[in-house]
């Protein structure tokens, strides 16, 4: 976790059947037991199983949450269209927004424009679509610093199914990979 202000937050949103609360859960693991900080994780859910909207928010700290709801998300990683309309055209100020550009079209009026990762498309290219969350999940590792890298690896590791270890993280660190050619490519 950053050095930075204490209390940090992020917004997760999507569909159910994306991972959308899975990423929140290994981001809070990350951070409160990797990072050795605090972390509360609140969900909602559409009223589908699958397929209805849904979304996880996550609040990180140095010190005990009073308050486990987000009030001004710093990221927002966006996986619908729905979700994007909800939260992506009107960011607060200085939140970074993250898409999948194969899910999420975006208004090319709203600046700064967002980041953006086709992990849908990398899942797909593995042969395991249902890691998409995972790729973008390295990816928000790659571009932000709410939890450190090494956490997020780690919390990975303890998240997912005993025997899809080396798969999630392969594909953890594709999406970190990808992250970091984009960071370059803005700075240099």
């Amino acid at each position: 976790m950053s050095q930075g202000t204490a209390r940090r937050e992020l917004r997760v949103a999507g569909f159910g059947g994306q991972g959308v609360i899975l990423f929140g859960e290994i981001v809070g693991k990350g951070a409160s037991i990797f990072d050795k900080g605090y972390a509360t994780l609140t969900q909602s859910y559409g009223p589908e199983a699958r397929g209805g909207s849904c979304t996880a928010e996550v609040v990180v700290s140095r010190d005990p949450i009073d308050y486990p709801r987000i009030i001004n998300p710093e990221v927002i990683v966006i996986l619908a269209q729905e979700a994007y309309a909800n939260y992506g055209l009107n960011p607060p100020k200085g939140t970074l927004i993250i898409v999948d550009p194969d899910l999420v079209k975006t208004d090319p009026s709203v600046k700064p424009a967002p980041l953006s990762i086709p992990a849908t498309l990398m899942a797909r290219e593995m042969k395991r679509p249902v890691v998409a969350n995972i790729i973008m999940l390295g990816f928000f590792a790659a571009v932000t610093d709410l939890v450190s890298h090494q956490a997020l690896r780690e919390a990975v590791r303890a998240s997912v199914p005993e025997g899809t270890e080396d798969l999630n993280l392969s594909a953890f660190d594709k999406g970190y990979a990808y992250g970091l050619e984009q960071a370059g490519r803005k700075s240099g």
